[in-house]
């Protein structure tokens, strides 16, 4: 018999029993369909992620960070240090500051672009009569006019000097503003922390820790905190990320260095920062790095750390995070699999079923000649046919469910002013491995049923009632 044969008779025999034939690749199906949703949604999730980071160039910066502190017993060590490495010297604790002179070192250094430190300070942002509480990021603007900032509406700052700020979707979207263009031009204020050394006496101290148990104490609740207000103009709006922002940009606020430095806030990287002096300089808690190519990374980053810093590169964090991936995906497998095995006993009862049902047909074809061989791939191609029709249909299904689940999740975050994101992603291998790997359960479920189709006796069989 020629393949098409087996096939035209798999097509028939399938079709005489049309309901159980409809139920078992229905089965099929749906395992099928859940295994593509399954692994479609962790390659959409990757796919996003890796091509969002290409996208903004993410993988071309560096993070340069201090450690708190390091002690050094060694006087000569200390002088053998850069000078624009150490600060003070406090009881032999050397520590290093990311100043505005490592940024002129860096920017010097082969393969760096630019460089600018990480400046964020907590303020009450208050517009469309609603008050907000949220981080400022000082961003310079030729970081503002890169590549990093998505802008919905307006343009950004061209200059650290001007009395301007950039504002997230997001945060707009919280403030009742649905329409970004309708924000673009409107003056906001900001409302600054600044820390009240007044407060820091005696009396107020015993006040506030003990209540009033002196007579010549008043009691007071306030708080040694007081607050500057000032008011800026809305220039642009910036796109958030689905999956949050760039490693540079993690604020929903950014205004230029100049109106940062004449504001008065409270800057705190840490709880130390209450105990150092006005006149210490704390410097930068982190600075961003943007090289010219990801080639760079490497050398730069020795440099760097010779220097006694500590970095910090998404590039270096792309195999663990392919690792991270691979995990997941084996997770949403197995729980795909689940359907499949489900599927799976589907089509070796159905077979075992058709096997009973046509024992004395299997009886009178071995007895005109049939070989053992032949009744397998009679069989076989029964189930792989199952397999192949729950294959079509599964990656069908799976494509609908994804499209229908992808529309809910971004209605319900747009209302919350997040961009659309497509969270699943259909590969080509994707889809035609769905339905090779449909067959292949199907062929592997059929084994048994095909085994116990070719043991069957051509005298027994023709004496069956």
């Amino acid at each position: 018999m020629r393949i098409s044969d087996y096939i035209e008779q798999a097509f028939a025999n399938l079709s005489k029993k049309k309901l159980r034939t409809f139920l078992t690749t229905f089965g099929v199906v749906i395992g099928i369909g859940a295994l593509v949703s399954m692994i479609s949604f962790g390659k959409g999730v990757q796919k996003n992620v890796t091509d969002r980071f290409k996208e903004l160039e993410l993988f071309n910066y560096i993070i340069v960070s201090t450690d708190s502190q390091e002690k050094s017993t060694d006087p000569d060590e200390q002088s053998s240090k850069e000078e624009y490495l150490t600060s003070e010297f406090t009881g032999g604790l050397k520590t290093k500051i990311l100043d505005d002179t490592f940024i002129q070192k860096v920017t010097q250094l082969k393969g760096v672009e630019s460089a600018f430190p990480e400046v964020r300070f907590p303020a009450m942002i208050r517009f469309n009569e609603k008050e907000e509480f949220t981080l400022i990021q000082v961003l310079p603007a030729y970081a503002c006019q890169s590549s990093l900032a998505k802008l919905r509406a307006g343009k950004p700052y061209t200059s650290d000097d001007v009395n301007s700020l950039i504002i997230s979707d997001t945060m707009l979207h919280r403030m009742g503003i649905k329409n970004p263009q309708e924000a673009i031009g409107q003056q906001i204020e900001l409302l600054t922390l600044v820390l009240d050394y007044s407060f820091f006496n005696l009396a107020n101290i015993v006040s506030a820790i003990f209540g009033v148990k002196d007579p010549n104490v008043t009691k007071s609740d306030k708080l040694p905190f007081s607050s500057r207000k000032y008011s800026l103009t809305i220039v642009g709006v910036v796109e958030r990320m689905g999956f949050g922002g760039a490693m540079p940009l993690r604020s929903d606020v950014f205004i230029p260095p100049g109106p940062s430095q004449q504001m008065e806030k409270l800057s705190l990287t840490s709880i130390w920062d209450f105990f150092q002096s006005k006149k210490q300089t704390k410097g930068y808690s982190a600075v961003s790095v943007r090289l010219s190519s990801a080639k760079y990374i490497e050398p730069i980053k020795k440099q760097i750390q010779n220097w006694g810093f500590k970095t910090f590169a998404l590039l270096d964090q792309l195999e663990e995070m392919k690792r991270g991936f691979i995990f997941m995906d084996m997770f949403l497998f197995a729980i795909g699999m689940i359907a499949i095995v489900v599927a799976s006993l589907g089509i070796i009862n159905t077979m075992v079923m058709s096997i009973l049902e046509r024992y004395k047909e299997i009886g009178i074809a071995k007895a005109v000649g049939a070989r053992d061989s032949d009744v397998k791939k009679i069989f076989l191609f029964e189930a792989g046919t199952i397999g192949f029709l729950g294959g079509i249909f599964g990656l069908a299904l799976g494509w609908a469910v994804s499209i229908l689940i992808n529309q809910v999740v971004n209605y319900f975050l747009a209302r919350q002013g997040i961009p659309y994101v497509n969270y699943f992603s259909f590969p080509w291998w994707l889809c035609l491995g769905a339905i090779a790997f449909s067959v292949l359960v199907s062929l592997v479920a059929g084994i048994y049923p095909t085994m116990r189709a070719a043991r069957v006796d051509p005298v027994a069989a023709l004496r069956h009632d």
